[in-house]
């Protein structure tokens, strides 16, 4: 009997009402990985598969060997220096994508959508096959904080630049040096209409989320006066549309050459030079400190940030400290935490809850049009987020969206997403396991890091003795959709 799909949602019917509450179940104990004996999970390294899933997109079965061997804080350090982690396979998968590395005037004459799925192709492979896993969530935290979207005028083939030579350059360097790269961008003028701020009609939208979003915070101690003077400091900054299209360009023509007033600071008539000189200010900030430590709490270690306000105060410093040093800022939140007992557990984003199938599976992906209409239809499609503040981080607003959670587990478990396969009955033939018993703890140790609570377990088995073998579609299907693996 094959898995079908009254069968499936009949299993899945414990999934809306147990999701909220497993939010305090302990979903992290650490058990051995029967699936793998050469891998085995050791009992003995307090918090590593809940530290491996907010610092990975979903802990493979190497990257659980390699922190046990090396201990978490070894594998983060290792992960804090990207360049020393041979990352072979991840390039060569992407090295196809010719667009990846043409400038912006190239990427014009090309196909809109060919560009974009490029992009969007080469970002779900990197997050899926990358051995930097730390990094590449890094250059989502970023692709998040510095949101632009593709649907917005140019940024269809600016996006592509702009991720090569911001997020991508600089996601584990200097904050100083990604503020200053993202304001230069053409793809962030355009989506924030800078390059329609003028001496004689000042556009404030790029001055105001540089403060609110990008730096100082909404209660970062500025008001609307200092968005209007900052607003007049960047007036001039545009896009070229001719020669070197896409590049960015100073036009003083357009600046507005008189004295401004910005955060208490006056800017003498210097043109370009003065928003570059407010960008430092602004980098360095103690606010815009605070607020990017709130944010890194709220990515790492949970939702309630307040009663993290010592955490917060010690990332603020060390960010402070280090001059915007991103790894040193890391540093002092990753390996300060005790990732079982302090951190919170995350309701994971469409973007997680996909990935991390696809990753503590082993699945084979060739992150094409069918697995990117699955982001779609879950609501994050990458580069598609339409407002400055980027996919939110919370857990409520993607809650609602379990029954695309449901289907894309059958449909992945059944082999019904083109370019994408997972090797269940490899899995099955590894173990020697063929009981539903052994399929329901074998597979429940790969992806929540432990045996299933007793509900799903049982749900799962009542439905599974009732099959011809093997059960193991259902069984992986289930455990995809259980409440457990919505959370991280």
């Amino acid at each position: 009997m094959s898995l079908d799909r009254r069968t499936f949602l009949r299993v899945g019917g414990w999934l809306a009402a147990g999701a909220a509450a497993s939010a305090c179940s302990p979903l992290y104990a650490r058990l051995a990985d029967p699936f793998r004996p050469s891998l085995a999970w050791p009992a003995d390294i307090p918090g590593s598969f809940r530290a491996l899933q907010r610092l990975t997109f979903g802990p493979t079965a190497a990257e659980r060997l390699a922190a046990a061997s090396m201990g978490v804080s070894g594998w983060i350090e290792e992960q804090l220096a990207p360049r020393q982690v041979a990352d072979t396979a991840a390039e060569l998968l992407v090295r196809p994508f010719d667009s990846l590395s043409l400038e912006a005037s190239d990427l014009a004459a090309w196909d809109r959508d060919d560009v974009v799925r490029e992009l969007r192709r080469a970002t779900i492979l990197r997050q899926v096959y990358s051995r930097r896993q730390l990094y590449e969530v890094m250059v989502e935290f970023w692709t998040d904080h510095f949101n632009v979207s593709v649907e917005k005028g140019d940024c269809w083939f600016l996006k592509t630049v702009d991720d090569r030579q911001v997020i991508r350059a600089h996601a584990l360097g200097n904050f100083r040096d990604l503020l200053w790269g993202s304001a230069h961008s053409p793809a962030m003028l355009v989506y924030l209409d800078n390059q329609a701020n003028l001496k004689d009609a000042p556009n404030e939208n790029y001055a105001r989320e540089l403060m609110e979003l990008h730096t100082l915070g909404v209660h970062g101690g500025y008001g609307q006066g200092d968005v209007m003077e900052m607003a007049r400091c960047l007036t001039g900054w545009s896009v070229r549309k001719r020669f070197w299209m896409g590049d960015f360009v100073f036009r003083p023509e357009n600046h507005d050459v008189g004295w401004k007033d910005v955060l208490r600071l006056n800017v003498e008539p210097a043109g370009q030079a003065e928003a570059e000189g407010l960008l430092d200010v602004l980098a360095l900030h103690p606010s815009t400190a605070e607020h990017l430590a709130r944010k890194l709490v709220q990515r790492f270690v949970g939702e309630t940030v307040g009663s993290h306000a010592g955490l917060v105060a010690r990332v603020a410093r060390a960010f402070l400290e280090s001059r915007g040093d991103i790894g040193s800022t890391l540093r002092a939140l990753l390996l300060d935490v005790r990732f079982e007992e302090e951190t919170e557990p995350k309701f994971k984003r469409p973007v997680n809850f996909l990935l991390s199938a696809l990753r503590m599976l082993d699945a084979d992906t060739d992150g094409g049009a069918d697995l990117q209409d699955r982001l779609s239809v879950m609501g994050q499609l990458p580069f598609a987020w339409a407002t400055p503040d980027g996919p939110t981080d919370e857990a409520a607003p993607w809650k609602g969206g379990l029954l695309s959670r449901w289907q894309f587990a059958l449909d992945l478990t059944t082999g019904r997403i083109g370019g994408t396969r997972v090797p269940l009955d490899e899995w099955v033939e590894a173990a020697g396991v063929r009981t539903p018993d052994s399929l329901v703890d074998g597979f429940g140790s790969i992806l929540l890091g432990t045996a299933p609570d007793e509900t799903t377990r049982a749900a799962l088995l009542s439905e599974a003795s009732g099959m011809e073998q093997p059960a193991t579609e259902l069984v992986v299907a289930g455990l995809l959709s259980s409440p457990a693996f919505q959370w991280r």
